[in-house]
């Protein structure tokens, strides 16, 4: 893992105006801690309260945990975010994924056909910048996606590359284990 110096730096409980302090305050309550990400975010609380709500929102639908992970894990090793990578690898891991699974679902792989091609389809949304075929959607279609489902594997997939680009930006300081490297992973799947 490269070495990262943040460019934008995190909000502490000490510097933040009263809204950023509710933001931290609000994130420790629910997750136990305040991420790296969230408290750089911060320093735009507008920033800061979309990702929180648009991510929320997604928790809410209806894609499993277990696929958002790994949609999040193939956007994250597409975009060749580092942080992204560690946090989804650890929150992958609380959703059930296997170690395996979550190298292999940075790969687009898995033992799950439909899963497998709802990362293939998130990691063309990627390199195509959304210009995907009618093909394309007709294959997630006929491994049973529905047309719901595929709007929210559209937006699982924006949210984290929005994620992926922030931390590129900022420099985000990884403060989640490392993820494993790819090449450890069988992916043979």
């Amino acid at each position: 893992m490269k070495t990262i110096t943040p460019r934008i730096p995190t909000i502490t409980a000490e510097s933040a105006s009263a809204e950023q302090q509710q933001i931290l305050a609000n994130v420790k309550k629910g997750l136990g801690l305040v991420p790296n990400l969230v408290s750089t975010l911060a320093q735009s609380p507008a920033a800061a309260h979309a990702y929180l709500a648009f991510s929320g929102a997604l928790a809410k639908g209806s894609l499993p945990r277990k696929l958002q992970e790994q949609l999040a894990l193939v956007v994250g090793e597409t975009n060749a975010c580092d942080y992204c990578l560690a946090a989804h690898t650890l929150l992958g891991g609380k959703a059930g994924l296997t170690q395996d699974e979550t190298l292999t679902a940075r790969a687009a792989k898995s033992a799950d056909a439909k899963t497998e091609a709802a990362l293939v389809f998130a990691r063309k949304v990627v390199t195509e910048r959304g210009q995907v075929s009618d093909e394309d959607l007709a294959g997630l279609r006929q491994v049973g996606y529905t047309d719901g489902d595929i709007a929210e594997i559209v937006a699982n997939t924006a949210l984290n590359i929005f994620t992926n680009y922030f931390n590129h930006v900022a420099g985000t300081v990884v403060d989640f284990p490392a993820a494993p490297k790819l090449a450890a992973c069988a992916c043979t799947h």
